[in-house]
């Protein structure tokens, strides 16, 4: 392990040169592959439209339906197991192009967008053309439900208000599949339309169904961080997340599950980032509420690469722990964060350094803010690995993911669109 940056991270090399020019521009964030899907599906409805003209209004509420369908499946915890598990199914010997790809499946959420916004346009046609009568009354008051959710899903009132955009999400997706149940009936629906609402209630209704309160134990290293404890007969994969709340209809936050390898249980490292961890820390609960269901993160993706660098700020170490414990692919971390023994304790540290005793571990109390771009090609570099994985705030993540991959360096990291 290294506590302080030796020289040849004070001076280390140049980074490598920028992709060429048209490259380059697709690394940009506005064309990340989450925008890419949401545009696919988009183009895809445009094409149908343009191929089918004109529509039958029947064709009007299919596409509504297979769109929204599409939009609420696309976000089930299973379904996105699932594609986590067909991505990385890729064995090491593919080409690493196509695996820098494939490792863009968390990126699935464009689909959520795209069926969104598609699914909303179709139903405000079909609206359109609704004679007047009860059918058309719920088609607007849908139709107004429906862009009271989409525009507080987007990123100037989500990243301001997420709160309040978990709430209207959730309340007012209930709301709006009410809604469409009772449109459809009122319309005469067929098997079809039946079925589809049934299985889109099933996904939505199926986290809630595994919903319990269960007992939660911890360890509380400093007033920054605890590491919460549970053994309630689940020992999740490592590498998923795990959701839980004190007030499971106003909000939930989702935690990397921590299991250690041989034994029961699982553990989430929880650090004070706002005010719900704060008050979560300073109030220890006996118990809380989890929906049952663990789901795929980010850095799943490591399998479908020979070696892996893990790049982490601060309490980003849980997400990244459980892949070290595993040592399913050979990693190098690269960690900063303000006096780790005395933040996160002497046990959680001597467990990290005994799965990485070449670990670089920045203090930044002690040396500043390192430049995590370039500690984390000088680790890629050095390691001989094929992608770095980078679990931080926003604003770094995003500047390590794009800082390597438009200098053709394949990088992962959390977009927060949850």
């Amino acid at each position: 392990m290294t506590t302080s940056p030796p020289r040849s991270h004070q001076a280390a090399g140049g980074l490598p040169p920028l992709l060429p020019g048209p490259r380059r521009l697709l690394k940009h964030p506005r064309l990340m592959h989450y925008n890419r899907l949401a545009a696919l599906v988009l183009l895809a409805n445009a094409v149908f439209a343009w191929a089918c003209w004109p529509l039958a209004t029947p064709t009007l509420g299919h596409a509504a339906l297979a769109n929204l369908a599409l939009a609420v499946v696309v976000r089930q915890q299973y379904v996105i197991n699932f594609l986590f598990r067909l991505a990385t199914s890729a064995p090491t010997s593919w080409p690493l192009r196509v695996r820098w790809t494939l490792g863009k499946v968390y990126h699935f959420g464009g689909l959520h967008v795209g069926g969104a916004l598609a699914g909303t346009a179709w139903f405000l046609a079909l609206t359109i053309t609704t004679p007047s009568g009860p059918p058309m009354t719920v088609g607007w008051a849908l139709i107004a439900l429906l862009a009271l959710v989409i525009a507080t899903a987007l990123p100037p009132f989500r990243s301001r208000h997420h709160d309040h955009f978990e709430k209207i999400h959730r309340f007012g997706g209930w709301a709006a599949l009410a809604l469409f149940w009772t449109h459809t009936l009122l319309s005469s629906p067929g098997p079809w339309e039946v079925g589809v609402l049934t299985v889109v209630t099933f996904s939505v209704a199926l986290p809630w169904l595994r919903l319990r309160k269960v007992d939660v134990h911890f360890e509380r290293p400093s007033s920054h961080v605890v590491l919460a404890r549970f053994d309630h007969g689940e020992t999740p994969f490592a590498g998923s997340s795990t959701a839980i709340s004190r007030s499971p209809l106003k909000e939930w936050h989702s935690f990397a599950n921590v299991p250690s390898p041989g034994e029961p249980g699982f553990r989430l490292t929880v650090s004070r980032a706002g005010d719900w961890t704060g008050s979560f820390i300073d109030d220890l609960p006996a118990k809380v509420w989890v929906k049952g269901i663990t789901t795929a993160g980010v850095a799943n993706i490591e399998v479908l690469f020979t070696k892996v660098v893990y790049v982490a700020t601060g309490s980003g170490i849980g997400p990244c722990l459980p892949h070290l414990l595993a040592a399913q692919v050979p990693s190098r971390l690269v960690w900063a964060t303000r006096d780790p023994r005395a933040t996160y304790g002497d046990a959680l540290v001597d467990e990290i350094l005994a799965v990485q005793p070449h670990a670089l571990v920045w203090d930044t109390s002690r040396h500043g803010k390192p430049d995590m771009v370039r500690l984390a090609h000088d680790a890629y570099r050095d390691f001989g690995a094929e992608a770095v994985i980078c679990i931080s705030n926003k604003k770094l993540t995003w500047q390590v993911v794009h800082g390597l991959e438009r200098r053709g360096i394949p990088a992962y990291g959390a977009i927060w669109d949850s």
